[in-house]
């Protein structure tokens, strides 16, 4: 495995009408758990299905009902902190959050404020090649989601859907350890590639499976490096949290926009009030939402229908033993088995899907041509239909056929560019689709000697042009590849014309 090290980005600096400033962020990403049954009940969690027909007693809080843990989301969060080189603790506890909302039938939420199951871990966040930041995670627990309000249906009343009540949600905290609005972004790409490589989270934003809660604040150059030293967050601005973002593109617009709210208000003389604020993409500008509360404002206690959660460390090994290559280590081993450039081991190992088809192609042959046709050609043929690496109408089987035809030099690059659209719109078998549209190169020395006679003997002019300026001599190429259609080897036919001109 290639040893890869980096430099770590500089902070994102913003200019105020009397000082510079620095963005400081922290996050707080709302994953749901990739598992059939919800958290505490066996009801579905199927997205789109009919509003409150995926609802168990329990999930409604019927009187009576008590919540029973669900195994395999324990092992979803489990596998999640082991893939962020987490922190496994082999006890942890459910506490009630007690707050009213209209979608929260029991009138709290079952989560893990005190002793969470996942600790620290780490995220490395590449910002372009050689450059990184280092997110350390805080903590990961588990949680029930609330239900969903609707307000849109009827002028006069509002109706709720409590379908995803009780869905389970990984809620993983950062350290305020990301310093622009950009690293924010790919902060969360960067998660949620690794959720969907573990299969804990699809991370699907447009349905709420994946969303952050973003908390920004602002303090002069200097002071992070005294929290870095101290880890007193005293040297850093009051933060307000930006809630449910959902979009990377209003993330960034999000996170720039309250950054300069603070500053503009800093630099009037006031001070920054602790809140929750929700972005609206439509005026491009952050509003306040609540004022932020604190961890008493919910009165958290000890859940006393669950007991203390306690798992074994064989078990946690288990999982481990049957852990996937993640995205940092699969790029490591194509950039070193395949030598790809970082730029394209980024792009391939974007998502498994990807990373597996071009895996497919580049077996056994060469991988940076494998890279070449997979990223350029089919990738970009794909984003221009709209259509995702599922959808491609040529297979890796097909490509990689296709590309064995080059290697074999039995088509020309040309060529193949032609029978890459045949395949894509025709599909079959490369070879018999190169016969069957005359695509075979020729490779005979003798036919290609014969034309490369019959151009040099019907253009003396040019010979003497070619010997005294050797960079002519490619015009012969041209007129023979011209002669025979497109199919002479140009390898073979270089070679031939410098032979015949003396060069």
């Amino acid at each position: 495995m290639l040893d890869l090290t980096y430099e770590t980005p500089k902070p994102k600096v913003i200019a105020g009408a009397k000082h510079d400033w620095e963005l400081v962020i922290g996050m707080e990403i709302h994953a749901q758990v990739s598992s059939n049954a919800k958290l505490f009940s066996g009801a579905s969690t199927r997205f789109g299905a009919e509003p409150n027909s995926n609802v168990a007693f329990v999930d409604a809080a019927m009187p009576g009902m008590l919540p029973v843990i669900n195994e395999y989301c324990i092992e979803q969060a489990v596998r999640t902190g082991l893939g962020l080189k987490a922190e496994i603790h082999l006890r942890s506890a459910f506490d009630r959050k007690n707050y009213f909302y209209p979608d929260l039938p029991q009138g709290y939420q079952i989560s893990q404020l005190y002793h969470p199951i996942v600790g620290e871990g780490e995220v490395l966040v590449e910002m372009g090649p050689g450059v990184a930041r280092l997110v350390r995670i805080e903590r990961i627990h588990l949680e029930q989601d609330a239900g969903k309000s609707i307000h849109d249906m009827d002028p006069n009343m509002s109706f709720v859907d409590f379908n995803r009540t009780g869905v389970a949600l990984m809620e993983i905290v950062s350290r305020p350890d990301i310093r622009g609005p950009e690293e924010a972004a790919a902060y969360v790409t960067k998660l949620r590639q690794i959720l969907r490589y573990l299969g804990t989270c699809d991370g699907n934003m447009q349905n709420g499976n994946l969303r952050a809660d973003v908390n920004v604040s602002v303090c002069l150059p200097g002071q992070y490096e005294k929290y870095q030293a101290t880890q007193d967050f005293s040297h850093l601005g009051t933060r307000c949290e930006i809630k449910n973002m959902n979009s990377m593109r209003f993330m960034t617009q999000a996170i720039d926009y309250e950054a300069r709210r603070q500053i503009a208000i800093l630099e009037d003389g006031g001070s920054i009030v602790q809140e929750t604020r929700l972005y609206d993409p439509d005026k491009g500008e952050t509003r306040s939402m609540r004022s932020k509360e604190e961890a008493h404002d919910y009165r958290y206690f000890p859940c006393p229908d669950l007991l203390p959660l306690e798992i074994e460390q064989g078990w946690v090994d288990d999982i481990a033993a049957s852990m996937p290559e993640l995205p940092d280590a699969k790029k490591a081993r194509f950039m070193g088995d395949f030598g790809l450039t970082d730029y394209d081991a980024n792009v391939l190992t974007a998502d498994l899907e990807s990373a597996a088809f071009f895996e497919t192609v580049a077996k056994g042959r060469d991988g940076k041509m494998a890279a070449n046709w997979v990223i350029n050609e089919l990738f970009g043929r794909l984003n221009k239909q709209g259509l995702t690496i599922a959808e491609t109408p040529v297979s890796a089987a097909q490509l990689g056929g296709m590309i064995d035809l080059i290697g074999s030099g039995e088509i020309s690059g040309k060529m193949a560019k032609e029978l890459f659209e045949i395949l894509w719109t025709e599909g079959g078998d490369p070879a018999e689709q190169a016969a069957k549209h005359g695509m075979k190169q020729v490779t005979d020395t003798g036919a290609i000697e014969a034309a490369v006679d019959e151009i040099i003997a019907a253009n003396p002019g040019q010979v003497e042009k070619a010997k005294a300026n050797p960079k002519l001599a490619g015009w012969f190429t041209g007129q023979v590849l011209k002669a025979t259609g497109g199919k002479a080897n140009p390898a073979t036919v270089n070679a031939l014309v410098a032979q015949k001109l003396g060069l």
